[in-house]
């Protein structure tokens, strides 16, 4: 198993808001435990820490060197990839191996929903130039620029794989009300898209590359060593 520790720059420091205020501008920046509480993990747990590191949004380099001395994998996220130029981190292309590439998270849009509706022109643009593709199946076409990534871990959120739209979001940060409520229901998971995700869990040899262990529950059949897991 391996835990996503969310919001992973508290650790390092953290906004402190008094009790009772209605926004978060009345408030001061905290020293987080810092590498004393990864070096308690460490020791419990006899070797490299099962974790990965969130760090998104304004991360200064403190947080990214906390992060390396303890040899944690970051995020990359693809639905981030496409405003910029060929610089952009979140670009396959700049990953190192070790991190973990997202078609999207539970805070984002599925990537049909993004494509559709909250991405811009250009980033369109951009994303069809990018995977040569035209659009028409871009879930599997993030889910395939994502499996064939360098990156150690990849990861898609089930609606990627259904190609399921905005209708599916997990969470709509900042929203009250109707998050959260996505359930997959019993047979969504049908033999194509078994067969599809056996086989490009195949063609792209993806077990998590660390430990050559498939990190996802098998859906597959019982001969197929596509997404197993011990």
């Amino acid at each position: 198993d391996i835990v996503r520790l969310d919001h992973f720059r508290g650790f390092g420091a953290y906004w402190e808001i008094p009790a009772g205020e209605e926004t978060a501008i009345n408030g001061q920046w905290k020293k987080g435990p810092g590498a004393h509480f990864f070096d308690v993990m460490q020791e419990a747990f006899e070797g490299r820490l099962p974790i990965i590191a969130e760090d998104l949004g304004e991360i200064t380099e403190d947080i990214f060197e906390l992060r390396d001395q303890f040899d944690l994998p970051g995020m990359k996220v693809l639905q981030f990839a496409f405003a910029g130029d060929s610089t952009e981190p979140f670009l396959p292309h700049n990953y190192p191996e070790n991190c973990a590439v997202y078609t999207g998270t539970h805070d984002n849009d599925t990537t049909v929903g993004w494509y559709q509706n909250s991405s811009t022109e250009a980033e369109r643009d951009m994303c069809r130039r990018y995977l040569a593709r035209d659009g028409h199946d871009i879930a599997w076409d993030m889910i395939r620029a994502a499996w064939s990534s360098v990156a150690d871990i990849a990861i898609a959120p089930l609606q990627d794989f259904l190609n399921l739209g905005t209708e599916a979001r997990m969470n709509l940060p900042g929203t009250l009300g109707g998050n959260w409520q996505w359930r997959l229901i019993p047979n969504q998971l049908h033999d194509f898209v078994k067969a599809r995700i056996k086989s490009m869990n195949d063609l792209y040899n993806r077990p998590d590359r660390r430990t050559g262990k498939y990190v996802v529950n098998k859906v597959g059949n019982d001969e197929g060593r596509g997404v197993n897991t011990d």
